[in-house]
């Protein structure tokens, strides 16, 4: 059964960052649960007084890397973290990570068919109440309140899901870190699809950029995914 599930959910981003023809993106998903054996030992070496969770967690996430990698017909190679914590991919690729307690999902892609992508995965509960007005700008909580009371909660545990994935996407781009309220994340629930708007210059992205990203709801999940191709990255 966690297999499937596993399957389930490596189909589900698949579908997601497949947004160009000729730019694979590879997805691999793991359990942090669980004990994997693999790990490279510069990466163990980051972790070296984590609690057993947190190991377990950060080894989940390079054992899915190294599969992605593999799946794009590469030899896996070792992603440590920089400065920011933020995962450094290796030469000629790009890649992101996330996980939540179930899940840990990697997706990678060579970096002269990719600039950056961004993935995020959250469990399908509703957004506490108290969080939605540090997560959702006004405009946002505008839109929330013209849906569904009983649907509210979780639209805008979406909108947190999607500004994961976008900030994920223009951290390797634009090397800055932003608030919830940088960006307005507009989603089409018919289509599956959201767009993001910049509201505050971040590096390249200037107010009005706007990324697309696409979301779906699965398996207890949500899944979020912005890819963005090179050639297509503002400079």
């Amino acid at each position: 059964m966690l297999e499937t599930a596993f399957h389930t959910t490596e189909e589900t981003f698949q579908g997601l960052v497949d947004v160009a023809p000729g730019r694979p993106v590879a997805v691999a998903v793991t359990d942090p649960r669980a004990e994997y054996p693999g790990a490279f030992p510069t990466e163990l070496a980051e972790m070296p007084r984590a609690v057993e969770s947190r190991r377990r967690e950060y080894v989940a996430g390079r054992v899915a890397a190294h599969r992605a990698m593999e799946k794009l017909g590469l030899s896996a190679r070792p992603v440590l973290s920089n400065r920011s914590r933020a995962p450094s991919w290796p030469r000629g690729l790009t890649g992101s990570l996330s996980h939540n307690d179930t899940t840990c999902i990697a997706a990678v892609a060579r970096s002269s068919q990719v600039k950056s992508l961004g993935v995020d995965v959250e469990d399908e509960s509703p957004l506490a109440p108290d969080l939605v007005a540090t997560i959702c700008t006004l405009e946002e909580r505008a839109w929330l309140a013209t849906q569904p009371e009983a649907a509210r909660g979780g639209l805008a545990k979406l909108i947190f899901c999607a500004k994961e994935a976008v900030y994920k996407c223009q951290f390797p781009v634009s090397h800055r870190l932003l608030d919830f309220d940088a960006v307005l994340v507009t989603p089409d629930v018919d289509t599956g699809q959201f767009e993001a708007t910049f509201l505050v210059d971040t590096g390249p992205f200037r107010v009005n950029h706007r990324l697309n990203g696409r979301f779906a709801v699965a398996g207890g999940l949500i899944h979020t995914a912005v890819v963005l191709p090179s050639g297509m990255a503002p400079s």
